[in-house]
């Protein structure tokens, strides 16, 4: 069982930055060389929604709104996934979670294995 622990979410003025932390523990020799790492979010009365994913060995996909402003990436001596976040706007504003399956592509469909407790993000206008 893998367990991931996010941290960094905040508050920020729109046209600012955050970075967001997702640490894995568990089975980390797994966690490195076979699960593929990403982000959701899910802002009030909304369906969670993919952000971005990597795998093990770099490869990215990002939901195609937000392009150029998030990327995702990973220390695989760490453990630990990242996303930066910049440019925020207020419809950013949401819990993120950290999630984690099997798969070693970036795109294609996920079977969430872990889930992490979420971080909240709010961006005022």
């Amino acid at each position: 069982q893998v367990q991931l622990r996010e941290s960094g979410g905040g508050s920020v003025q729109a046209g600012g930055s955050l970075r967001l932390s997702c640490a894995a523990s568990g089975r980390t020799l797994t966690i490195v060389t076979t699960y593929r790492m990403g982000w959701f979010r899910q802002a009030p009365g909304k369906e969670r929604e993919f952000v971005a994913a990597i795998t093990w060995n770099g490869g990215t996909r990002y939901a195609d709104s937000l392009k150029g402003r998030f990327t995702i990436s990973r220390d695989n001596g760490k453990n630990t996934v990242y996303l930066q976040m910049n440019n925020l706007k207020p419809e950013d504003t949401a819990v993120y979670y950290c999630a984690a399956d099997r798969s070693r592509f970036a795109d294609g469909p996920w079977v969430v294995e872990s889930w992490g407790q979420g971080t909240q993000v709010t961006v005022s206008s």
